[in-house]
Parts: C-alpha cells; sequence; structure tokens
C-alpha cells in the first residue's frame, strides 16, 4: 500500500534572484527508499493561496497545493511540511517521522547498535535539524529581506556556516564513510538537505571538507540519488544550485 508525503520544493523569486527551499526531500525521500517503502508524492506550496496553480516563472510538472488546502489542513493543522500520512496516521515533524519509520519498518535499522554511536548519531542530526535549520527557514528568511534587501541571505549564510563549523568537528570525530562510523544512520539522512541549501546561499563549502566528502558520498548511494530536490516532479528545470 503506497503512503503520502506532504513535501515541499519552493522557488521564492524576489525579482532579482531565485531562492531554493528545501526542506524536506531528501530527508524523507531518501528515508523511505531506505526502508522499501512506496510513496505517493504531493506537494505544498507554502506561498500560495490556491491550489493547483503555476507559480513564479516556472512551468511545473504536477500540480501543488496550497497550505490551506482542506485536505492538508486535516492532516497537519500547524500546516507544515513534512507530512507523512501512513497507516492512518497523519505524522509531523521530521525527527519524529524518521524515529516513527525505523521503530515500525526496523530493517535496514537508523541507529547503530552501540549505544555512543546511537547517541553521537542522534546529537548530529539534532545539531542539523535544531541549530541550523530552524536559523535559515523559509519565514526567517521573507522576513529578514523584505525588511532589508538581501538581509535573509546575509543572515542563513552567516548561521549555515556557524552550524558548519561546529558540525564539521563533530564528523571529523565521529564519521568514518558516514556520519558515524560505516552504518547510514539518522545523521546521514539529514545531512544532504543542509548541504543543499548551503549552496544557495553560498557557503564557502571548502572549509568544510568532511561535510563535503560525507555528502559526496551519500549522493552517490542509490537509495539517496532518486531523492535529490532536482529530481522531483515539480521542481524547476533550473534552479540556483545548479548555477
Amino acid at each position: 500500500m503506497s503512503q503520502t508525503i506532504y513535501s515541499f520544493f519552493q522557488n521564492f523569486f524576489d525579482g532579482e534572484t531565485n531562492i531554493v527551499f528545501l526542506l524536506a526531500f531528501i530527508l524523507f525521500l531518501a528515508s523511505l527508499s531506505l526502508k522499501n517503502i512506496d510513496y505517493e508524492y504531493r506537494p505544498i506550496d507554502l506561498f500560495s493561496e490556491e491550489s493547483k496553480v503555476s507559480i513564479f516563472q516556472f512551468t511545473l510538472r504536477i500540480p501543488r497545493f496550497c497550505q490551506n488546502d482542506p485536505e492538508f489542513v486535516k492532516h497537519n493543522p500547524a500546516k507544515k511540511v513534512p507530512t507523512l500520512v501512513i497507516n492512518g496516521l497523519s505524522l509531523t515533524e521530521s525527527l519524529a517521522i524518521i524515529e516513527y519509520l525505523d521503530e515500525a519498518f526496523p530493517d535496514p535499522p537508523f541507529l547503530p547498535k552501540e549505544l555512543d554511536q546511537r547517541a553521537y548519531s542522534r546529537a548530529i542530526a539534532l545539531h542539523i535539524v535544531s541549530s541550523i535549520q530552524p536559523l535559515q527557514a523559509i519565514s526567517i528568511h521573507k522576513m529578514l529581506n523584505e525588511k532589508e534587501k538581501r538581509y535573509g541571505d546575509f543572515w542563513c549564510n552567516h548561521f549555515v556556516n556557524r552550524g558548519f563549523k561546529a558540525l564539521e568537528e563533530l564528523l571529523i570525530k565521529y564519521s568514518g564513510k558516514y556520519c558515524v562510523g560505516n552504518q547510514l544512520t539518522i545523521a546521514d539522512i539529514n545531512l544532504p538537505s543542509i548541504i543543499y541549501n548551503a549552496k544557495i546561499y553560498n557557503v564557502d563549502m571548502t572549509q568544510y571538507p568532511t561535510i563535503v566528502r560525507i555528502g559526496e558520498t551519500l549522493n552517490e548511494h542509490p537509495k539517496f540519488k532518486p531523492a535529490h530536490p532536482d529530481l522531483q516532479p515539480d521542481a524547476p528545470k533550473t534552479t540556483k544550485a545548479d548555477m
């Protein structure tokens, strides 16, 4: 039985720059792929007041639904993505969904057997989703750019860099082939999306060779490749990350 994932690939056009916000693509599509779970993909446009519309200068290959769509609000009253509808449940929040998938579908596991490595994996994942992701969120970027031209871009670059400095040190300490040793964990599931956004915000990735190395390894993994945001049905033909 196919599950439904509500996710988001948004191009916010301010007249001068195309900013592509990646919230959940790689993270959740890779999670479902690793667990061999079929899914139906439904994109949510967080900037549109109407469903099934094409926005800005891009021609969409599939319709998007707005965040006020009654069906979506029924599953997530907070009107946020990601949202996963599975086994009759409506699940929200990144790590909560990943933990549910790992407990409901234990093979392959998203956490190592060793207690210390389980803790390291959780710590890296939490650092990404709580110390980096919120400070470069769509709402913050948009509000700051409205207050002062390009200030949102500066803000996001600054705080992604700050988070990456700590992340690089964590990965130097704990990584092997992947973020923690040589097993894919919840840390790896969370890493590619924040790397993708870092490139959009013009972060100098040469400062973070360990992050880059693991990111490149994940990009070549057969379960992560199909989850790349540029390959999703509603992705625009050209994104800033390609430029």
